[in-house]
């Protein structure tokens, strides 16, 4: 399956963060992508790029093949349900970027029977370095090859059962933004230590990075890797130590859990 036609319908910061990684990735052209948004005018760097911008969602829907949905939550049902008549079973696809709405939600507002699938990416996917985790309904196999294809090209996908799906915003998506108040807290530990912002700033990202790398590419558990750096009476354990006597696994712990109470709540 290679549908030809995407429609982004949504094009706010993760919307717009999927159309840019589509297209870095080669997996569409400009061409091939439209975008919707109410206020088209923020959508004007992605114009300029070839992509098709609109504030008609029914008709971006009616010319594409893939439906990729990137509401707000609050208002993913008056919208959809007043486009519902515009979805096609034998045509369309439908792929749904929304927290916290169900398959089976999804699937009572459209009421068409078209394929639906979930996918929480996050904002790495504008770089193709998203982790996707995705679950589906209704969709036979090429079209669950076809979408995990689509992701894989912007990162890596996962496939999950659907309960767990809120768990993996929090980890996966709201973790953005964990990892990136680490890189910042080490840019300002750098900083007190005695490199300027800037410097202190890559290191601490690029040190991110590499950590990362050795246990994607490694297969390795964190540990091991920290075992290799914490040397009998080094300065790594001490450094260790001490953040975790003032709360830092712990912290982190309590602040995964937080999000994912928000998002049940």
């Amino acid at each position: 399956m290679k549908p030809n036609k995407i429609a982004i319908i949504g094009g706010g910061n993760l919307g717009t963060a999927i159309a840019e990684g589509l297209l870095k990735s080669g997996f569409a052209t400009p061409a091939q992508i439209t975008v919707t948004r109410r206020n088209v005018d923020r959508l004007a760097s992605l114009q300029e790029t070839g992509v098709t911008v609109t504030s008609n969602n029914k008709e971006a829907i009616e010319k594409s093949d893939v439906i990729i949905v990137a509401l707000k939550p609050y208002n993913v049902k008056e919208i959809l349900e007043g486009l519902k008549n515009s979805f096609d079973a034998k045509k369309h696809l439908v792929i749904s970027v929304v927290t916290g709405v169900s398959l089976k939600d999804l699937s009572a507002i459209l009421n068409t029977g078209v394929p639906i699938f979930r996918a929480m990416p996050n904002t790495a996917i504008a770089i193709q370095e998203s982790v996707t985790c995705l679950c589906s309904a209704d969709a036979a196999n090429a079209q669950v090859n076809y979408v995990t294809d689509l992701f894989n090209q912007l990162g890596i996908s996962i496939s999950i059962d659907e309960k767990l799906m809120d768990a993996a915003t929090v980890l996966g998506a709201c973790g953005i933004a964990y990892a990136l108040r680490f890189i910042r807290a080490a840019t300002q530990g750098g900083i007190e230590i005695g490199f300027d912002a800037k410097t202190a700033n890559l290191i601490a990202a690029q040190t991110v990075k590499g950590a990362a790398e050795l246990l994607l590419k490694g297969n390795r558990h964190p540990e091991e890797e920290i075992d290799k750096v914490t040397t009998p009476k080094g300065c790594t354990i001490v450094g260790l130590n001490e953040m975790e006597h003032r709360g830092f696994s712990s912290s982190l712990i309590r602040g995964i859990g937080a999000s994912y109470n928000k998002i049940g709540s």
